[in-house]
């Protein structure tokens, strides 16, 4: 859910003239389709049918209010959500599913992050400066601005030149 919402995000800080802010909800929607696929590689092993429930704010609304969902949404990963997951992956002993949310959590707290900078902007009037690029990383969805992609990713050791670049 998170990748649509934040693609329809990306089109309305387009429309709205904040092409910057617009390139970060698409860069942040492929990392969390980093996260979709992970954890799906994860659950396919089950044999029973699985839900989704998710406890997000929809929208959407004009940039600075997607911006605000995207801030609660990424809180309510780094705070609630994910920590919970890793726990009853600890206690099932399933290390597999760990990793996945342990990788996640590490992303969502850089999206926080880079929405709450972008908003601060937005409330402005103004585009998120950026320079250079957003990279992430195609393995956990680690995110980083910058020129150059890091060497390697400090989260799950792919290297740099893998990254996707926005």
């Amino acid at each position: 859910m998170a990748n649509m919402r934040y693609l329809i995000f990306a089109e309305v800080a387009e429309k709205e003239g904040f092409p910057n802010v617009a390139r970060l909800f698409r860069a942040v929607a492929y990392a969390e389709k980093v996260h979709a696929s992970n954890h799906y590689r994860r659950l396919r092993e089950f044999d029973e049918d699985a839900h989704a429930l998710a406890d997000v704010p929809i929208g959407p609304g004009n940039t600075s209010k997607n911006l605000e969902l995207a801030i609660r949404g990424e809180e309510f990963e780094v705070n609630e959500m994910y920590p919970a997951y890793i726990e009853i992956a600890k206690l099932q002993g399933d290390k597999a599913a760990m990793i996945s949310f342990m990788y996640a959590l590490e992303a969502e707290k850089i999206h926080a992050e880079l929405f709450k900078q972008a908003k601060e902007y937005v409330d402005k009037g103004e585009d998120w400066p950026l320079e250079g690029y957003i990279w992430v990383c195609p393995v956990c969805g680690f995110t980083y601005v910058g020129k150059e992609p890091p060497e390697k990713c400090p989260v799950c050791g792919v290297l740099g030149k893998d990254f996707v670049k926005f």
